[in-house]
């Protein structure tokens, strides 16, 4: 062995290395016993719900939907209803039709201005989002269908067409031979 295996730094070195060896063990041993618990009664059921795939796309379904859901308040707040507004003089119609009895209120124009935002709402996503995403996927679909038959043209015929053209082959071939040997029967 030479002086610098004897050297202090290297007989630190080597300590060191030995402990982050022991530690990562440990460490790979906990983690183990981790998962295997994990694994087991209500905490394994709970792993698989929330690693499911289905999950994760709810979870994101609902992120989109509090980001559309701004997107068409304001299409009805600061669009549809100015517009009903300029024809109707009135926006909101929660102050019409109330009764008043005892103290309590019963507001039919509030449940009318709900209904009429509820459908406005609907027409404000079908007509900005939905219909312009469904556009967009046919015309995906036919550039995406062109490609292919494009690429299907450039590839020439089909292994079943190849296998059929060699079977005619095989078949006139076979014909041709018979006519030349009449069996005799």
């Amino acid at each position: 062995m030479s002086n610098e295996s004897h050297s202090p730094l290297h007989q630190a070195t080597q300590s060191t290395a030995a402990l982050a060896k022991g530690a990562l063990n440990v460490t790979e041993d906990t983690a183990k016993r981790i998962v295997s618990l994990t694994d087991k009664g209500p905490f394994g059921g709970f792993k698989k719900f929330i690693s499911r795939g289905s999950m994760i796309d709810m979870a994101v379904g609902v992120v989109m939907g509090s980001a559309v859901t701004g997107v068409v308040n304001a299409i009805v707040k600061y669009f549809i209803n100015p517009l009903i507004a300029m024809i109707g003089g009135k926006p909101d119609m929660s102050a019409m039709l109330n009764i008043t009895f005892n103290g309590a209120t019963i507001s039919f124009g509030s449940i009318l201005n709900e209904v009429i935002n509820f459908l406005l709402i609907g027409v404000a996503v079908y007509f900005c989002i939905i219909l312009p995403i469904n556009k967009l996927r046919d015309v995906t679909a036919a550039a995406l269908a062109r490609e292919e038959a494009d690429a299907d043209e450039q590839a020439g015929p089909t292994t079943e067409e190849r296998t059929l053209a060699v079977l005619e082959e095989i078949h006139d071939e076979l014909k041709r031979r018979d006519g030349e040997n009449p069996r005799s029967e």
